[in-house]
């Protein structure tokens, strides 16, 4: 028989042996890591600097993002190293990202109490934050170890200044004396630009005096300056609709749901500005189609969706006003145009929309009077002098010969109107008709004069060169007076292209 194993011998199977056994090579393990350790480390260190070298170079070039990544890198390998998270502070405070920083600041300062550069940078951040207690903090450690640092006590005092600014402020702000915060928070938003308070304070200050824009400018970058601000793109939402901006109305309430959707009042004032929005963009597609009727009732609906805010009032109305004149409706298109007018006195467009109503409805001095009007807001606009242009030639025109009026017609009459009417009047003045001479005459006169409005209404270049005030048969009008097929009145043949065969003589 094999001899019985002594206890102790070694790690055998025996009471212990597991614990032993793992001793032994656990003492194995920390005598090849001893072995190992320098090399390890030096690997590792090697591997940082190389990361922070990089990140230094591409920080030179400007290629923030890349810099960035390589210290990430170093600080993943070494996350004892204070200097580490201090470069990586400076790359995010250089991309704007000051919130970013600070957490890399503060462990800096954890791994190095007194490490004075990255306590002057944080309170340098928690200053411009507006956050004076902790800044105050950071400065006055800066002095206690370094009592001549002019920056700290620059800080230091900008700090107190700060505090009694916006303390200043509150004051004013409870005196209602609006302006005055204003002013007063001037100097602090300069000191401290990334505090939202600051900025909410002068934006409502804004709001209260009426100036919706500054209001607008004040609350945009508090969005970014609070983690979750969903009442600032509220209240920018609500601020641009009163502004008759749906569209970026939309685009901030929007911005609100994102960080909550189900936050109740973003969505109200969501369904709200989204049901505008939409019939509003529905109208102005039956515009581009020219599908006017269409358009009237869409607006005429967005005015019943929105009836407490003005601007869309006008808005409409001044849409509806373009519609009407438009589809050829000049008698309701000047009653709207003229409302409209009353509420937005200096749109250009409203007046020239008037302008073609009264041009339809053959008021033609209004309608120079409306181009002149519009004229004298925004002289350079092409459209508005080439309208007054054409409606001087039309008032000049009205006082010579006018087609639509010999005929008896619209100046929207289709040619099928036209010729009818032609048919009644030819029939009415032909001069064999008429007995005596002198009826025979004036009847002669007349039914030249029907002839001639027939041959140019029913001819499209003609009839568009009669609507821009040009009488395409008045001798004046051709170069050197002879230069068109028709010479009124001595070359006109009024039977020419007319469906009437009658004998006429004249004497």
């Amino acid at each position: 028989m094999e001899p019985e194993r002594r206890r102790g011998a070694g790690p055998g199977p025996g009471p212990g042996g597991c614990e032993r056994r793992l001793l032994w090579a656990a003492s194995l393990l920390c005598v090849l890591l001893d072995l190992q350790l320098p090399g390890l480390l030096a690997a590792g260190q090697a591997e940082i600097e190389n990361h922070l070298e990089m990140g230094r170079k591409l920080l030179a070039a400007g290629q923030l993002a890349e810099a960035l990544s390589h210290y990430h890198s170093a600080v993943e390998i070494d996350p004892k190293n204070y200097l580490t998270y201090y470069k990586r502070a400076t790359i995010y405070l250089a991309m704007g990202k000051f919130r970013a920083a600070l957490p890399d600041l503060t462990k800096a300062i954890e791994l190095k109490p007194d490490f004075l550069a990255a306590r002057l940078q944080r309170g340098n951040i928690l200053l411009k934050q507006g956050s004076t207690q902790e800044a105050k903090q950071d400065f006055e450690a800066v002095l206690q170890s370094n009592p001549g640092n002019e920056e700290a006590r620059t800080q230091l005092t900008r700090v107190t200044e700060l505090t009694m600014a916006m303390k200043e402020a509150q004051v004013a702000y409870q005196r209602q004396d609006y302006h005055g915060t204003i002013s007063i928070l001037e100097r602090a938003i300069e000191i401290s630009p990334w505090d939202p308070e600051a900025k909410e304070l002068r934006s409502e200050c804004y709001l209260l005096i009426g100036d919706y824009n500054k209001a607008i400018m004040d609350l945009k970058p508090t969005t970014k300056l609070r983690n979750d601000n969903r009442a600032a793109f509220l209240k920018l939402s609500k601020l641009y609709y009163n502004l008759g901006e749906h569209e970026e109305s939309l685009n901030q309430v929007r911005e609100c749901l994102k960080l909550d959707q189900d936050d109740k009042d973003c969505f109200s004032h969501y369904k709200q500005v989204k049901k505008l929005a939409k019939q509003l963009e529905s109208a102005e597609e039956h515009v581009r189609a020219q599908r006017y009727e269409d358009a009237i009732e869409k607006y005429k609906a967005a005015m019943k969706t929105e009836p407490n805010v003005e601007t869309y009032t006008t808005k409409a109305k001044g849409r509806i006003c373009h519609c009407l004149s438009k589809s050829k409706q000049p008698r309701e298109a000047i009653d709207i145009c003229t409302e409209a007018h009353q509420r937005d006195p200096r749109n250009i467009f409203i007046l020239r929309d008037r302008a073609e109503a009264y041009i339809l409805n053959e008021e033609f001095e209004r309608a120079v009077e409306d181009y002149q009007e519009a004229k004298e807001f925004d002289g350079e606009n092409e459209e508005i002098k080439e309208g007054l242009e054409r409606a001087q030639k039309l008032l000049k025109q009205s006082k010579k010969r006018d087609y639509y009026k010999i005929l008896g017609i619209r100046r929207n009459a289709n040619k099928q109107e036209i010729i009818k009417a032609y048919r009644k009047l030819a029939q009415q003045w032909h001069p064999d008709n008429f007995q005596s001479e002198e009826e025979k005459k004036e009847a002669e006169k007349k039914f030249i004069d029907i002839a001639a409005a027939k041959e140019v209404l029913t001819d499209p270049e003609m009839r568009q060169k009669f609507d821009s005030g040009e009488d395409p048969l008045d001798p004046e009008n051709q170069q050197g007076g002879a230069g068109h097929p028709h010479h009124w009145p001595f070359e006109f043949n009024p039977f020419g292209s007319g469906n009437f065969h009658f004998k006429f003589h004249f004497n």
